[in-house]
């Protein structure tokens, strides 16, 4: 049995402790939150040891992995710590909110030779999963584009819960906390980004990050990529999709969440098993949940020596593209700072 501990006991906590429940071999043995009010809850709930010290809690010597639920400001400082301690790491997404912040985390596990995984599990979709094996056999021939898609509801009251919520120093907009997930899809199905063209704003929310963003993509291979994000779709959740166009093969998995195959057609494939597969997906799209699969994936990484499926370096890859585009964004807002209105251009 591995032991794990969860430090922060928010919302997104109770997902990795129903997937502790539901993984094999997996204990969640302790949690940790300074608010007592939640933690008790969060003991309630579960049946784990409470610790409000969580350098106290990374002293016992039962736990074998922490699970990092905090606001993403916080992750650097409680990983590096985490890994002091000995123990493997279990980080929500982003790893960090910075690049630096990013390799403390790397360094502090590769000295102490502890294991880290970033939550990232939108690759462990069926439908995801079905799209990579094509690509890897080769199925769409030269790829001419790619399409990411967020189109989801993130209302004020989900901003007001705390107040950190929307902020850049403990948490970012709608690319850092949604669209990272696709982005980490697009490295991952397309590999490394070579050049970005991109737009971000705040048009709804009353927030000092983004909450629409729009970016062009060029990828070292030359594939094309769009990608579009924006937390203010009205009244809910709408779509959350990734299309691959190629020269043999044209893919399309979309959804409230990208879970369901919308159209998929390759010149050498048989209608009928297209067919088959497509109804496969939708008895079961969401198939083994992603935490789930990342707790698993973490034990079997303890147990036979390895890396996890998605490492710091994957997590610290998605968050550089997504500060890339937040770059790219500026210098696009500054050059258009400097066309006046009216003026010829």
């Amino acid at each position: 049995m591995i032991h794990f501990a969860i430090v922060g006991c928010g919302h997104i906590a109770h997902k990795h402790a129903k997937a502790m429940k539901l993984a094999q071999d997996a204990h969640l043995y302790a949690v940790c939150d300074t608010n007592r009010i939640s933690l008790d809850d969060f003991i309630v709930k579960t049946g784990a040891i409470g610790y409000s010290d969580y350098s106290a809690m990374l002293d016992d010597p039962k736990i074998d992995v922490i699970n990092i639920c905090t606001p993403s400001g916080l992750h650097e400082r409680l990983a590096v710590q985490a890994a002091n301690a000995g123990k493997h790491i279990i980080v929500e997404k982003p790893v960090a909110l910075d690049l630096e912040s990013a390799a403390r985390i790397q360094e502090a596990c590769l000295r102490n030779g502890v294991k880290c995984a970033v939550v990232h599990p939108n690759r462990f979709r069926p439908a995801i999963v079905e799209l990579k094996k094509m690509l890897e056999q080769g199925k769409f021939g030269t790829i001419s584009h790619v399409n990411a898609t967020v189109r989801w509801n993130r209302n004020q009251a989900y901003y007001d819960q705390a107040l950190w919520r929307g902020t850049k120093a403990m948490d970012g907009g709608v690319l850092m906390n949604q669209a990272i997930h696709n982005l980490d899809l697009l490295l991952w199905l397309m590999g490394p980004v070579k050049h970005i063209q991109a737009l971000t704003t705040t048009r709804l929310r009353d927030i000092e990050a983004e909450d629409v963003a729009a970016a062009l993509l060029e990828f070292e291979s030359g594939v094309v990529g769009m990608v579009e994000a924006a937390s203010t779709i009205y009244p809910k959740n709408y779509e959350e999709s990734l299309s691959i166009f190629g020269e043999k093969g044209t893919a399309v998995i979309g959804g409230p969440t990208a879970s369901w195959i919308k159209h998929w057609a390759f010149e050498d494939s048989v209608q009928a098993d297209n067919e088959q597969l497509i109804r496969r997906i939708e008895a079961d799209p969401h198939g083994i949940p992603g935490h789930q699969q990342i707790i698993s994936d973490m034990i079997g990484a303890i147990r036979e020596d390895r890396e996890p499926v998605v490492t710091v370096e994957d997590g610290r890859n998605a968050l550089k593209l997504v500060l890339d585009i937040y770059e790219a964004a500026d210098r696009n807002a500054t050059a258009r700072s400097f066309v006046q209105p009216g003026a010829a251009h």
